[in-house]
């Protein structure tokens, strides 16, 4: 539930038994669990005579099942620019982020501020939209829900060689309307999510969310599954000898919902987004980072909603 959530394109998938998501949900699905099937094969091979890398060191939380040597205590995951943020931020950051789609005869802006800090490896954050849309010479604007989030990870598993890092965690966000023309329902979306890194520079982010709208108007009682995926890979400057760069990261993104009942039952959309993020040299004590993304429809749904957008990210880590 990132600032462009008037998609609502935001595992404990027990949530999620019943629903009877399309051959596209699956393979998101299917990457989340291939983190854990992964591992297991590495150790498997690496069982005799080599000692896992996460045996190596001390375990904590809940039944010793994080490890301090996972990339995620890293920050190795780059954030996202469509998929919700699913990384660590010890230090804090402040995002300012830009979207805009366009179909035909329609437009929609949104423009939003964040603030994310961690506490331990509990990540906290707050960010407020303001959004746009125009239709037929017919505008409706304003400031949208105020976001409240909570995430942390639960389980974390390196396997023997080191090749695979996963990290599989729990969120909550609350959407707290300000009853402007685009904010009227309170919303509440639990979600899982899994940070896979792959190798020494590759990753893949996954996020399964259900929202729920609370609150009168046409939208209140909506439920919705929402998920995301974003696969990564990070250039490093001795690979780059870009002036200014600190890493390179390209981005390919999948953010999809399925309506789960009302009139909104059965019916999926999926968008796309190519783009990458250059992590910049800092500047004082703010370590800068530019994002920017093309947004595509994936499906036909999407495509009745945005042929075609723009997305840009400006984070400060202080």
């Amino acid at each position: 539930m990132r600032n462009h959530s008037y998609w609502h394109p935001s595992p404990f998938f027990f949530i999620f038994t019943r629903l009877k998501i399309k051959v596209k949900c699956s393979a998101i699905l299917a990457a989340a669990s291939l983190a854990n099937a992964s591992v297991m094969a590495d150790e498997a091979v690496s069982s005799a005579g080599t000692n896992s890398v996460s045996g190596a060191s001390q375990g904590g939380g809940l039944f010793d099942w994080l490890d301090p040597q996972s990339a995620y205590d890293q920050e190795f995951f780059a954030q996202p620019l469509l998929v919700d943020d699913t990384s660590l931020e010890k230090d804090g950051e402040l995002e300012f982020s830009s979207l805009h789609t366009g179909a035909d005869g329609q437009h929609s802006d949104t423009i939003g501020a964040e603030i994310q800090k961690s506490i331990g490896l509990l990540t906290l954050e707050v960010g407020v939209p303001y959004q746009r849309y125009s239709e037929g010479g017919a505008i409706t604007e304003g400031i949208g829900n105020l976001d409240l989030g909570a995430r942390c990870p639960v389980i974390q598993n390196i396997s023997a060689k080191g090749l695979f890092d996963n990290t599989f965690g729990i969120g909550m966000e609350l959407g707290i309307p300000v009853n402007s023309a685009v904010s009227l329902n309170t919303e509440l979306e639990p979600k899982v999510f899994d940070d896979l890194k792959i190798g020494q520079q590759f990753s893949i982010q996954t996020v399964l969310g259900y929202s729920i709208l609370f609150g009168g108007g046409g939208n209140g009682g909506q439920e919705t599954f929402e998920y995301g995926v974003a696969f990564a890979y990070g250039f490093p400057a001795d690979k780059l000898r870009l002036p200014g760069v600190q890493q390179l990261t390209p981005l390919f993104e999948l953010v999809g919902e399925k309506g789960l009942n009302e009139d909104e039952a059965g019916q999926d959309s999926l968008l796309g987004s190519i783009g990458f993020r250059l992590d910049l040299k800092p500047l004082g004590e703010l370590q800068p980072s530019l994002g920017l993304g093309y947004v595509f429809p994936f499906d036909n749904a999407a495509q009745a909603e945005a042929h075609w957008g723009i997305v840009i990210s400006l984070i400060f880590e202080f």
